[in-house]
């Protein structure tokens, strides 16, 4: 068997360098659906952030409500965490963000309140300059922590 190279067909497949090629059943004009292709990895970290950080996968459900609950509250987590990314000025990974919550713990003391358990950071004092409340350099009584749910649920 001999090989060659066809010098022809690579000059012409060179006009196509440095092209992406997309293939869509969009209907919509060129320029909108280069823009929705430019934001694909976005809708590809969500899944990613679902799948990872929230557990969203594997299910062991299996009446069609609860499987809809589960993936409901993925999703309401999700837009949650994008809220929170947005607020924090995209400074910060979805794994710091999560990582960062889920380690604001507090012990309680009975006649003293809420005892802050975990380490400042700069996410944790960014969280508390954007959602104007102070949890982590004192003891939080109980008054205070009731003031703090109420002025987040508004």
């Amino acid at each position: 068997m001999i090989y060659s190279i066809d010098s022809s067909t690579i000059a012409k497949e060179e006009i196509f360098d440095g092209f992406y090629g997309v293939c869509t059943n969009l209907e919509d004009d060129t320029d909108s659906i280069i823009e929705v292709n430019k934001r694909r990895w976005e809708i590809e970290e969500c899944f990613r952030i679902m799948k990872s950080e929230f557990k969203a996968r594997p299910v062991y459900l299996k009446r069609d409500d609860r499987i809809k609950a589960h993936f409901i509250t993925c999703f309401l987590a999700l837009v949650i965490y994008r809220f929170l990314e947005k607020s924090l000025e995209e400074k910060f990974t979805a794994n710091e963000i999560i990582d960062t919550l889920r380690e604001m713990n507090f012990d309680y003391s009975i006649g003293d309140g809420y005892i802050p358990t975990y380490t400042r950071t700069d996410l944790t004092d960014m969280l508390h300059e954007k959602f104007n409340f102070r949890t982590d350099y004192q003891i939080v009584n109980m008054i205070q922590m009731k003031k703090i749910f109420k002025e987040t649920k508004s």
